[in-house]
């Protein structure tokens, strides 16, 4: 019995042999598969890290370049009623009264008007945190800003955005309407700017970049 569980003298050379190809075999294809790039160009692949830094990059050079805008496009549009400044010299603060009701209130925004209807626009990017109407200044929207302000914008005839909405720098919002202070005209914005919860004028701001405030 026990001779018969020795293995014949050919099988052991045998084995031997096959295995010896195995491995130049495949030693051979792992070679093969390590010469050849996965990917035949830079177009059928996108890198994470050239992908992450890049738009990083461009968002960090963007951010620098954005400048405040007017509300409004339409060359044609002029102020009505200047914001309330209290360094200003007494004439212009009186200009800057509002008069509703027989109250006198000093003006904590801009009052714009125009012949014409005009178009209503995002001074820069947010998000909308207001939809309403007021009895004194008609319908308006409130946009928070990420640099700590918050545009309004008041006395609007048509409103094309809701809150919550996400809103683009330049984006039309609504178009010029009327307000209850100064009923007989047709065509006006009231814009208010608050930066780090004040009310500035926003004649200060229009044209500046982001980054030097």
């Amino acid at each position: 019995m026990e001779s018969n569980r020795k293995l014949k003298k050919f099988v052991l050379p045998s084995l031997v042999g096959l295995f010896c190809v195995s491995l130049l075999t495949t030693i051979f294809i792992v070679k093969k598969n390590l010469e050849e790039p996965v990917f035949n160009d830079d177009t059928e692949f996108n890198y994470t890290t050239k992908n992450i830094f890049s738009s990083n990059n461009e968002e960090t050079v963007n951010n620098q370049d954005i400048v405040i805008l007017k509300p409004f496009q339409d060359e044609s549009v002029k102020i009505s009623k200047h914001f309330y400044d209290y360094e200003a010299e007494k004439e212009a603060q009186q200009n800057a009264i509002i008069v509703y009701e027989n109250t006198y209130m000093q003006n904590s925004g801009i009052d714009y008007e125009a012949e014409k209807v005009f178009e209503v626009a995002a001074i820069l990017d947010g998000v909308v945190t207001e939809v309403g109407e007021d009895q004194m200044l008609g319908k308006y929207v409130t946009i928070r800003h990420s640099n700590d302000m918050i545009s309004m914008y008041q006395s609007l005839s048509d409103i094309t955005v809701k809150k919550d909405d996400e809103v683009k720098q330049g984006i039309v919002i609504g178009k010029s309407g009327k307000n209850n202070i100064n009923p007989k005209v047709e065509n006006q914005l009231h814009f208010e700017l608050s930066y780090k919860g004040q009310y500035v004028n926003p004649e200060d701001y229009f044209d500046k970049k982001v980054q030097d405030l």
